[in-house]
């Protein structure tokens, strides 16, 4: 990747805005919204606790890039056309290769991400994640583990933010949430799975 790194140390954080030009962000979006199959999902916190997760999601890949966490496993559906056709255009951007893509749909600003880092055993000791913003403007946050810096990161509609090196060793992200008024967001997260 070139261009500035947003993270000031420990791993590489890369902002490029208008990754997806109007109207083409547009055509995306409602491409999205209404053909990928969102379901509304139950975790598990804590070991034990079941609850509904504050977002709709669904994850699309190649056959056998399946991803587990919180409990649940998540067995790949097949690309769609407009899903293969971003996925070639992020991986000429990132200079890597992605099998798998999780699908996130925040319907408003109640919908949200907690704390957490991509740090899963499947996705390798130092992933390259490519996270595409389709939709209305929301806030995404890091924080680091030891040094408690924070990172405020505006991301709008088209924006590609990429996350690699030695970030999800660092740093926890989140999407929190709202009280501002807020439409539909939908975040495609690009990622690599290890399949053995």
């Amino acid at each position: 990747m070139s261009g500035k790194n947003h993270a000031p140390f420990d791993g590489e954080l890369y902002l490029i805005n208008h990754f997806y030009q109007l109207p083409e962000s547009d055509q995306l979006f409602a491409a999205l919204k209404t053909g990928l199959a969102w379901q509304e999902e139950t975790i598990v916190i804590f070991g034990k606790q079941r609850v509904k997760v504050p977002r709709l999601m669904c994850w699309y890949g190649d056959a056998g890039a399946s991803y587990r966490y919180s409990g649940v496993n998540h067995l790949p559906r097949p690309w769609t056309s407009e899903l293969q056709s971003v996925r070639k255009k992020v991986e000429q951007q990132c200079q890597c290769d992605f099998n798998s893509v999780l699908a996130n749909l925040y319907r408003d600003g109640n919908d949200s991400m907690g704390w957490h880092a991509d740090d899963e055993k499947e996705l390798g000791p130092n992933p390259v994640i490519a996270s595409l913003s389709l939709g209305d403007e929301r806030l995404f946050k890091l924080h680091h583990k030891k040094c408690k810096e924070i990172l405020d990161i505006s991301l709008g509609h088209g924006d590609l933010l990429v996350m690699a090196g030695t970030l999800q060793h660092h740093w926890v992200h989140s999407l929190p949430k709202t009280k501002k008024l807020k439409t539909p967001r939908i975040n495609l997260t690009f990622r690599k799975i290890l399949v053995t």
